[in-house]
């Protein structure tokens, strides 16, 4: 257990309420953790030192006028396939990127919501992968282990969260790039429904399997910076309804029927379920027993097609971004390989994938007929070493990140909403993630059944030794 206590985003904003300290102040702790812990950990792109600093003076300049905002004052990191104005969006890859010219929806809501931009975190090379390293930056380390991966593509928004650097960050989900990190450093991660948080200007990226999510150690926290964000822009493709997920932290969801589903989805390479995160998977089923729910045995009848849609939208969504970032980048030879998988896979072949998500949502949807969330594995192994990836050809690759991470993806391809929770250690250590899953706009749900299992878990008083801190 580390010596001091990683503080959460309530926590925060409790003490800058109450005028314990200002937001120059957290800001400045919150950068001099992110210089401390750059050359071990290497969560972060970008520091945006000075930047951050003016905004947390605009936030006291705000809090002293009597303004309000959910997250005035709050530092917060964000993912590195987000536009912020002025600094360039990289998203993983090795080579010169021009600044964006203006921020991103997401980026506007947070500074409408008085959240403080301290930096932007590493990714893998377009966020195709569940590790977070490339030739652009090198290996960011999982603050749990740093032999391990924290994942990814999230991976340094998670290892900043994890490593208490800032309270919450904000990463995106295309294949479970959001959950797989939180599963593997012990966080809640939300993979919100299609839309729910915008990702204007791009209006519908990799063809709408990838959506912005959230990071944090707590459900609160988590739902908080959810609902701070949330909405759409003139120019979104997906307009769901609003919802308050925050709502559903301090309302019992009543008696549910969950789902237990150890199958994993057909990919066409193998996949086999740890021992341990099978038993941690039993372990919550029996808290839910406990907390009044009942559990059954049952998976969703996922197909085959699925798979196929999947990659049709995935790798033909890797085009937009080639040709956004232009020449200037030496790119992975396993991201040339995918170029040419989205190019082969004809725009006819595309719209037929995008065609059949109604009848896939109707399909897998059947089994909310019968249960109202899915209990599933995030990740079927612990996280694997930080350097299990590199010089793998993309056969490899493949093959190992499927074995590692065969469950989250089918969630992208429908839009619907899921959130992993933390669900212990492995006898090394390790963190073990499950997610809970459900329908259309069940994030209300979901993070009120969250919130029940973290009262009993205590998930987040359990944090990683400092072992990054430099000085």
């Amino acid at each position: 257990m580390a010596a001091t206590s990683f503080p959460t985003v309530h926590q925060q904003l409790y003490q800058l309420a109450g005028g314990r300290l200002t937001s120059v102040e957290l800001t400045r702790r919150a950068l001099a953790a992110i210089e401390a812990s750059q050359p071990q950990l290497n969560a972060f792109k970008v520091v945006l030192a000075e930047p951050a600093l003016a905004a947390a003076a605009d936030a006291d300049a705000r809090r002293a006028r009597g303004d309000s905002g959910a997250l005035l004052g709050i530092p917060i990191a964000v993912k590195d396939d987000v536009d912020v104005a002025g600094v360039p969006t990289a998203f993983g890859t090795d080579g010169w990127v021009p600044p964006a010219a203006a921020d991103a929806e997401v980026i506007r809501r947070l500074r409408a919501a008085g959240a403080v931009v301290v930096g932007k975190t590493n990714s893998c090379e377009l966020g195709q992968w569940p590790f977070t390293s490339g030739p652009g930056f090198g290996h960011t380390r999982n603050p749990w282990n740093a032999e391990h991966t924290p994942g990814g593509s999230s991976g340094g928004a998670a290892a900043a969260v994890a490593a208490g650097l800032v309270a919450a960050a904000i990463g995106s989900d295309g294949a479970g790039s959001v959950r797989i990190p939180a599963s593997w450093t012990n966080l809640v991660g939300i993979k919100p429904q299609r839309g729910r948080i915008s990702t204007w200007p791009l209006a519908d990226p990799f063809n709408g399997i990838t959506v912005n999510g959230v990071l944090a150690r707590t459900v609160a926290d988590a739902a908080l910076v959810l609902d701070a964000i949330s909405g759409s822009a003139d120019g979104d493709i997906h307009r769901p309804e609003p919802v308050s997920a925050y709502d559903g932290v301090s309302q019992a969801p009543g008696p549910l029927r969950v789902a237990v589903s150890t199958r994993f989805p057909f990919t066409g390479f193998p996949a086999r379920l740890d021992d341990e995160i099978a038993r941690a998977l039993h372990a919550v089923a029996d808290q839910l027993g406990e907390l009044g729910h009942q559990t059954v045995l049952g998976n969703p009848d996922y197909g085959l097609r699925l798979s196929w849609s999947f990659l049709a939208r995935s790798t033909a969504g890797l085009l937009p971004w080639r040709d956004r970032l232009g020449a200037g980048i030496r790119w992975d030879r396993r991201t040339q390989s995918n170029f040419r998988i989205g190019q082969a896979l004809s725009q006819r072949v595309l719209d037929r994938a995008r065609r059949q998500e109604p009848a896939q949502r109707r399909r897998i949807g059947r089994i909310f007929d019968l249960v109202d969330v899915v209990l599933a594995p995030t990740t079927a192994l612990p996280p694997p070493r930080v350097d299990a990836f590199d010089n793998l050809s993309p056969s490899a690759t493949d093959r190992a990140i499927i074995a590692a991470c065969p469950v989250c993806w089918p969630w992208n391809a429908l839009g619907w909403p899921s959130i992993n929770i933390p669900a212990g250690f492995t006898a090394a250590g390790l963190p073990i993630g499950v997610q809970l899953m459900g329908p259309a706009n069940s994030e209300p749900l979901l993070v009120s059944l969250a919130a029940s299992l973290e009262a009993i878990g205590g998930w987040a008083n359990r944090q990683p030794e400092p072992w990054w801190q430099t000085r």
